[in-house]
C-alpha cells in the first residue's frame, strides 16, 4: 500500500505579513497531482490543518477544496487535528466525510479504533492519535500525572491491544501529532511544554508498521519506521535550510516500509545575512539572495539611517531586520541593580538611547530629554497637592 504522508499545513498563516493562501492553494494542487501521479492509495495528514482554531474563512474555504479534490479521486484520506486546531470544530461532519472516504480523527476516546483499509495483501489499520493535551485527555486515558509520555504511553495501549485482536498479518499505521525525541525543532511550532517535558521516547510507538508524525516543520526520519513530514511550506526563518517535501511512503505484505521525499513547490527560497550595512550592499557573494525573502542582521555597532529602505534597494523581499552590533562584552557579573546604582532618569535615559542605538543622544536630544522629565515630575508635584 502506498501512502503520501504530509502534516502541518497551517492553512491562514502568513509569514512575516506575506499572506500565505496562494502559496497554500499551490501546495494542496501539488498534493493532488502527486495523488494522481504516483498512484497513491491514501494520504494522511498529521495534524495543524489550520494555524488556529478559528480560522479566517478563506482558509476554511481551501480546506473544503482540499476535501472535494481528494474525495473526487477516490483515494481514502486519514486526518487528525494538531495542537493549532479546534479538534471540535475540525471534526464537525465527520461522519458524513468518512462516507466520502475522508476519515477525521479528532476524538482523543478513538484511539484505538482505527480506519482499516484494504490492499492485496490484506488489511491495513490507521489509528489516529490527535493532538492529545495532557490536562485535557489524563482522566480518559487514566493516567495519574499529566505529561506528553504519560497520556501517548496510553493511547498506543489501546492501539496494540486493538490491533492484538485483529487477523494476523494486518499491518498497522499511526497517525500522530507529538514532540518525539530526536526531533528537531524550529522557530514556527507552539511550544507544547507541560512540566517541563514535551519530548516523548520513540519507543512508546513500538508494536507498529508505520508512525505518521506532524508538529515539527522540519521533514526528518528518527527510525526507518517513525518519520516527520514537516510543513509544506516554511514559517519561519530557522526553516531557511529546510528541503520541503512529502513522504511517499510504501508499505509491503510484511510491513516493511520503504521511503522517498516528494519535494513542494516554495513560493520563494529564505536567506539569513549578516554583515554591517556597507557590507551587505556591496558583497558580490550575496547576489544569489537578491530575490529571496531575508532576514538580515546587521552588526553595525551604530544604527546607520533607513537600513531598511537601503536594504530593500538589493534585497526588494527584506522581512526581517535584526540589530547586533558588534560591542565590547560587558561585565557579566554586573546586576542591572548595580549598574543602575547612582544614576538618575536623565543619565539612564540617555544610557539606554545609547544601548539601542549604538550612540548616545545629541546636545538636542539631552534638552528634550530632559523637558520631558521636568514635565513628569511637575505632574506628579500637583497631583500630590491635589491629594
Amino acid at each position: 500500500m502506498r501512502l503520501l504522508h504530509t502534516s502541518d499545513w497551517h492553512l491562514g498563516r502568513s509569514f512575516h505579513r506575506v499572506g500565505m493562501l496562494g502559496a497554500q492553494a499551490d501546495f494542496i494542487g501539488h498534493l493532488v497531482t502527486t495523488v494522481r501521479e504516483r498512484d497513491v492509495d491514501v494520504v494522511v495528514v498529521s495534524g495543524d490543518v489550520y494555524d488556529r482554531a478559528v480560522p479566517p474563512l478563506a482558509a476554511v474555504e481551501l480546506f473544503d477544496d482540499a476535501l472535494h479534490r481528494l474525495a473526487a479521486l477516490g483515494v481514502p484520506t486519514v486526518m487528525i487535528s494538531g495542537n493549532h486546531d479546534s479538534a471540535r470544530r475540525l471534526g464537525v461532519g465527520a461522519g458524513l466525510m468518512g462516507r466520502a472516504g475522508i476519515h477525521l480523527r479528532t476524538e482523543p476516546s478513538a484511539c484505538g479504533t482505527p480506519v482499516v483499509l484494504s490492499d492485496d495483501h490484506g488489511d491495513v489499520a490507521f489509528y489516529g492519535l490527535p493532538y492529545l493535551e495532557p490536562a485535557l485527555v489524563k482522566n480518559e486515558f487514566g493516567v495519574e500525572k499529566a505529561g506528553h509520555e504519560a497520556v501517548l504511553a496510553a493511547a498506543m495501549d489501546r492501539v496494540r491491544a486493538d490491533l492484538a485482536a485483529r487477523p494476523p498479518g494486518t499491518r498497522s499505521v499511526v497517525l500522530a501529532h507529538a514532540f518525539v525525541t530526536g526531533g528537531e525543532p524550529s522557530d514556527s511550532e507552539r511550544d507544547i511544554t507541560v512540566g517541563g517535558v514535551a519530548a516523548v521516547p520513540t519507543g512508546v510507538f513500538d508494536g507498529v508498521d508505520y508512525v505518521a508524525l506532524g508538529h515539527l516543520h522540519g521533514c526528518q526520519t528518527l527510525t526507518d519506521r517513525v518519520r516527520y513530514s514537516g510543513s509544506p511550506l516554511p514559517y519561519s526563518f530557522s526553516e531557511a535550510g529546510h528541503r520541503k517535501t512529502m513522504w511517499l511512503v510504501d508499505l509491503a505484505a510484511d510491513g516493511t516500509v520503504t521511503a522517498e521525499r516528494v519535494d513542494c513547490p516554495v513560493p520563494r527560497a529564505l536567506a539569513r545575512i549578516r554583515g554591517t550595512l556597507e557590507e551587505l550592499l556591496a558583497d558580490p557573494g550575496l547576489t544569489r539572495h537578491e530575490e529571496a525573502w531575508v532576514e538580515a542582521t546587521l552588526t553595525d555597532p551604530v544604527r546607520p539611517a533607513e537600513p531598511m529602505a537601503r536594504l530593500t534597494e538589493r534585497f526588494p523581499h527584506t522581512l526581517s531586520l535584526v540589530f547586533d552590533p558588534a560591542r565590547a562584552p560587558q561585565d557579566p557579573q554586573a546586576s542591572y541593580a548595580r549598574r543602575l546604582a547612582g544614576r538618575d532618569d536623565q543619565q539612564i535615559a540617555e544610557d539606554f538611547v545609547a544601548h539601542v542605538r549604538g550612540t548616545g543622544p545629541d546636545p538636542y536630544e539631552r534638552d528634550v530629554l530632559r523637558d520631558a522629565f521636568d514635565a513628569v515630575r511637575a505632574d506628579d508635584a500637583v497631583r500630590e497637592v491635589a491629594r
